[in-house]
């Protein structure tokens, strides 16, 4: 692996790769020294030209246990706020001798064109409403992981996912999407009309608007939050209609079939896409995700910077 710009630069073999070593960086995590020596030496810029929690944090956490020195640049505190273009701010930086940038920018396709510019490596971290690969690996952790305590075999083949809400400003559906095509599961995408991506019909997925159709098939319902932020018009009448008719209700929690696994990606707008009933309930693994992104982004890092051989 040169970078991860996308879930579709994965083969099969390196998607199971990078979710085997993520079971053994997820040993790391239960250990009262959490350090492990893999990437001593290495140096990772991690620059966030958007807000984030779970992402930024989990990559810096993710750095720091593998030994890797670690600095967070944001687009508020570095010279593209004085009027720099990103390319400048990529090739001075690289030119410090950085190994790694792991990138997050509200432009689709920004992240790509930095690979480009730079010697280091490039890891998406979600760039627009494009593709945010390593949440798509950690999401696939976790229904691995789930199908395997459900005795529901480990592969993905043949596995109902269905993802449900605002498709149409996410990054997260597009990477999953293809990564499960690489994985062989069966992806049903359910949003109101508005909120379907234009072209999705040409991404060989099902497609349909009504939600209560796919529930009681499902393996893995997949709830995505209403990015108001991103939305100039209206898009649905009042977030309680949304809810009444994309929401993961109790009532709809209730017609689940018990294996099946409830996730977010996260924030959740509990109330809106999900019910605090969904979102504690005993199936959902959305704490499960949190915990998988530490151990996926290692994994990710370790692949790009580790080198021949196991992590120690």
């Amino acid at each position: 692996m040169r970078h991860l710009l996308s879930a579709a630069d994965l083969s099969r073999d390196e998607v199971v790769s990078l979710l085997d070593v993520a079971e053994e960086m997820h040993e790391v995590q239960r250990r009262p020294i959490k350090k492990i020596p893999a990437l001593r030496g290495r140096t990772i810029i991690n620059m966030f030209f958007e807000d984030s929690t779970r992402t930024r944090s989990s990559f810096e956490i993710a750095g720091k246990w593998m030994s890797a020195d670690t600095i967070n640049v944001s687009g508020k505190g570095s010279s593209v706020s004085k009027g720099e273009s990103l390319r400048d701010t990529m090739m001075t930086l690289d030119a410090m001798g950085v190994d790694c940038f792991v990138i997050r920018h509200g432009s689709s396709g920004a992240v790509a064109q930095a690979a480009g510019w730079v010697k280091a490596h490039v890891v998406n971290a979600g760039d627009g409403q494009h593709e945010h690969p390593t949440q798509a690996l950690l999401d696939a952790y976790t229904m691995r992981r789930h199908f395997r305590d459900q005795r529901l075999a480990e592969g993905f083949a043949g596995k109902r996912i269905a993802i449900v809400g605002d498709l149409l400003h996410s990054r997260v559906v597009r990477s999953n999407v293809l990564l499960q095509r690489t994985l062989g599961g069966q992806v049903t995408l359910v949003a109101p009309p508005t909120l379907l991506p234009t072209g999705v019909e040409r991404w060989g997925v099902n497609v349909t608007s009504d939600f209560d159709s796919v529930l009681e098939r499902a393996d893995v319902v997949m709830m995505l939050r209403v990015q108001r932020e991103r939305m100039s018009g209206g898009f649905f009448p009042t977030a309680r209609e949304y809810a009444t008719d994309y929401g993961l209700t109790p009532q709809r929690l209730a017609r689940l079939k018990p294996t099946a696994a409830i996730m977010h990606p996260g924030p959740m707008n509990r109330g809106v896409e999900i019910s605090s009933e969904a979102a504690d309930a005993a199936s959902s693994r959305v704490l499960d995700q949190v915990s998988a992104g530490v151990a996926v982004r290692m994994s990710v890092l370790y692949h790009l910077l580790g080198g021949e051989g196991e992590a120690r």
